[in-house]
């Protein structure tokens, strides 16, 4: 009996996603609506006021020059483990195996993360809109277990799901800029020099960094994707543009409609309440339209789970397909949906919500802080190691395009690393806690670092063929290549 047929199946479902498809995950993932209410509002309010109009598009230029590299080696390596894997090529297999770590502990703390901020804001809206008082946790917890089974029904579903939600999000906050722009106008005055540099606009880099979260998952569905080496990097530059145009429209309305001069200061009087945003599109839109929102707030918040989820199951999935992690995550049902590695990041997820409310902690203060708050600085140093990765792998192969395998990379590299370097010097600030274990939650960084570093020279010197299929996996795409790990010995 041979490897393929004693083991169960371990591989994705095959051409099941278009550029639409990969766009609508990428997109619930970075959640619209949700961004701006949460996102845009501190920034305003922290960083550099009406100057974040700037600082999205600044944060975009960066991206789109990283994205250019990206799209040169997405037509070289299509792999369902993302990121994780440019770094194998780019950078090694330790350097891989870091990146793997990090990417793992990322995406799983912010999914346990989601489930705090998706409970906590729905049960407030429930209770504002119908009167019913319901426990952050059972509202996080139904909302998981919907995330689990529509992940379980196959990538086309969600995207399907996701692709429905995505549009009313964004309808929502469409109709609130055409509103400002009637009875208002965009004030060019948020692209005078005093206004865009003016400020914290470091703060607001950051800020706006964190609102393009998730456009790097467009790698992650490599292997469902049809024609991957070129729905991946045409869904890229379109997530990164359409992201860019969303954030940087919706909050030139919202400065608009508070006024340019007055917008922070705005903002600053909201923070305590949370509800900037709100309060204008009440202002603009009415209040019937505003109850809308709120329910189209839960609606982004599910979404931006339901994402997160699928993205966390996928460096689960291929982290056990190489042997990694146990081989067990690999396993896939008919519909080709990672269910193991799906159950594990539910698992994970609910555990840890649940320990947060059996201890009756507050969701926003102690949960939220410390998962989705380090999640996002994983994900931002993943995309700082997948862009060395690039530009390392196209030095190395001594490729000739220099635009597009080396300036643009190189310059959006540089970009990366700024943002990153801010977010470790502002941790408190991202993570919205300066309570001392979430301040030493970035030393965790240097624990994946000696962690993959080390496991990496295990693996090396008592396991070699599980090392060596670290760099092989990095072809699984193709439908008629062998299973890689065909022979391997099972996992100890």
């Amino acid at each position: 009996m041979t490897a393929s047929n004693a083991e169960p199946a371990s591989r994705l479902a095959a051409n099941q996603l278009g550029v639409p498809g990969v766009v609508f995950l990428v997109l619930a993932a970075v959640a619209p609506l949700t961004g701006a209410i949460v996102v845009m509002s501190l920034a305003i309010a922290l960083g550099n006021g009406s100057g974040v109009v700037f600082a999205v598009l600044a944060v975009a230029a960066i991206l789109l020059l990283f994205a250019v590299g990206y799209a040169q080696m997405s037509r070289e390596l299509v792999n369902a483990g993302g990121f994780y894997a440019f770094v194998v090529r780019g950078l090694g297999r330790p350097a891989g195996l870091v990146a793997g770590f990090i990417a793992t502990m990322g995406y799983n703390f912010f999914v346990a993360g989601a489930i705090g901020t998706s409970g906590f804001f729905t049960s407030i809206i429930v209770t504002d809109l119908v009167g019913i008082d319901v426990p952050w946790y059972l509202a996080g917890l139904a909302m998981m277990i919907a995330s689990f089974l529509l992940a379980r029904g196959g990538i086309d579903i969600s995207a399907k799901v996701l692709g429905v939600a995505l549009v009313l999000e964004t309808l929502v906050l469409a109709v609130f800029c055409v509103a400002v722009l009637v009875q208002t106008g965009f004030s060019l005055s948020v692209f005078g020099t005093d206004v865009m540099f003016g400020g914290s606009i470091g703060i607001s880099l950051l800020f706006a960094a964190t609102a393009f979260l998730g456009f790097e998952a467009t790698a992650l569905f490599g292997e469902e994707s049809r024609d991957p080496h070129r729905t991946i990097p045409r869904a890229t530059y379109a997530a990164i543009t359409i992201i860019a145009g969303i954030h940087a429209l919706t909050v030139w309305a919202l400065v608009s409609a508070a006024g340019v001069d007055d917008a922070q200061q705005v903002a600053v009087d909201r923070l305590a309440t949370g509800d900037f945003v709100f309060v204008l599109m009440e202002e603009y839109l009415g209040s019937v339209l505003l109850d809308l929102a709120q329910v189209l707030l839960m609606v982004s918040l599910f979404a931006a789970l339901l994402a997160f989820h699928n993205m966390a199951a996928r460096y689960l999935y291929a982290l056990g397909r190489v042997r990694i992690l146990p081989h067990g995550l690999a396993t896939t049902r008919g519909n080709g949906a990672p269910q193991t590695a799906l159950l594990t990041n539910f698992v994970f997820a609910v555990a840890v919500a649940t320990l947060f409310a059996v201890l009756d902690l507050d969701p926003i203060m102690t949960l939220v802080p410390v998962m989705i708050g380090f999640g996002t600085l994983c994900v931002l140093v993943l995309q700082l190691l997948a862009a060395l990765s690039v530009v390392t792998h196209f030095r190395r192969a001594r490729d000739t395009r220099w635009w597009s395998t080396f300036v643009a990379p190189g310059l959006g590299l540089l970009g990366l690393l700024a943002i990153c370097v801010m977010a470790i010097d502002n941790f408190a600030l991202v993570a919205g806690s300066d309570a001392l274990y979430v301040r030493l939650m970035p030393w965790l960084l240097v624990v994946a670092l000696i962690g993959g570093l080390g496991y990496a020279a295990l693996l090396r010197s008592s396991r070699p063929r599980v090392y060596e299929a670290l760099g092989t996996d990095l072809e699984r795409f193709d439908p008629s290549a062998p299973p890689v790990d065909a022979g391997l010995p099972a996992q100890q």
